[in-house]
């Protein structure tokens, strides 16, 4: 059996960190902030990326090992065409731009989901991207796109019937390392801007005991300010992780879930 480098929330207790490890957010409010200046939607997609530079400059500034945003969602292409035609193309735009500063930065970049309905030039783009940040150490940065949870459940099932196909019960700790993310530890802290406060089929898997932090700043407004907001409020939670508050103030690791629960 695969075993993952990182310890999973609901079989043992993972190590609380002052900083967050892995950080996951949902960039929400583009369309309205560009709607409140009287501007066309694409015009906020665009200052959006202003925003998730400053974030991943910030991030890296306090030690956060790994970033995850979701940038397209399988839902998404439910939007109007031009805008859905927009994105693509500011994807393209912004990974020829981005690209040498986040390798000069020794950030690697990955980018998951399901990748066929995007055009070649994009996903080669994409690939080469991944392929020269491969050896970078610093901080991982993920772009999840065309992504959807469920689909991340889904396709992680049928990868690990085909590989291990048997009667009877699978187990958590053969299911995860068949996950699009199961290269990273799950998030300790989820934030969602532009004042919604649902998940959105986002890391449905990995969420399990993440601190969700839900702010109504749309997502061109945030940045380094609002991001060490947002960390202030994690580093002001009790994390569980099941246990009783005086365990955690005892210092109790707790016990790793059986195979049958």
């Amino acid at each position: 059996m695969v075993r993952l480098p990182f310890l999973s929330s609901t079989r043992g207790v993972p190590e609380a960190a002052k900083v967050p490890r892995h950080i996951a957010i949902i960039m929400d409010g583009n369309g309205r902030w560009a709607r409140k200046r009287l501007m066309p939607r694409v015009a906020g997609h665009a200052k959006g990326v202003d925003s998730l530079r400053e974030v991943i400059r910030t991030s890296l500034d306090r030690g956060v090992e790994y970033l995850t945003v979701f940038a397209f969602s399988s839902e998404n292409w439910r939007r109007p065409k031009d805008e859905v035609s927009f994105l693509m193309q500011l994807f393209v735009k912004s990974l020829k731009a981005e690209i040498e500063r986040i390798h000069r930065n020794n950030i690697r970049l990955r980018v998951v989901g399901d990748l066929e309905p995007f055009d070649t030039a994009l996903v080669s783009l994409i690939r080469d991207g991944e392929a020269l940040t491969e050896g970078n150490t610093k901080m991982n940065l993920t772009i999840c796109a065309n992504y959807g949870g469920r689909w991340d459940i889904l396709q992680a099932v049928r990868k690990m019937t085909a590989i291990a196909p048997k009667e009877g019960e699978y187990t958590e700790d053969e299911l995860a390392p068949h996950l699009a993310l199961s290269f990273s530890p799950e998030p300790d802290l989820f934030i969602r801007t532009g004042g919604e406060q649902r998940i959105s089929n986002f890391m449905l898997w990995q969420l399990a005991y993440s601190e969700l932090y839900f702010t109504d700043k749309l997502w061109p407004e945030f940045g380094e300010a609002a991001l060490d907001e947002a960390i202030a409020s994690y580093q002001s939670r009790e994390r569980r992780f099941g246990r009783t508050s005086e365990q955690v103030v005892g210092g109790e690791a707790g016990s790793s879930t059986p195979d049958h629960a």
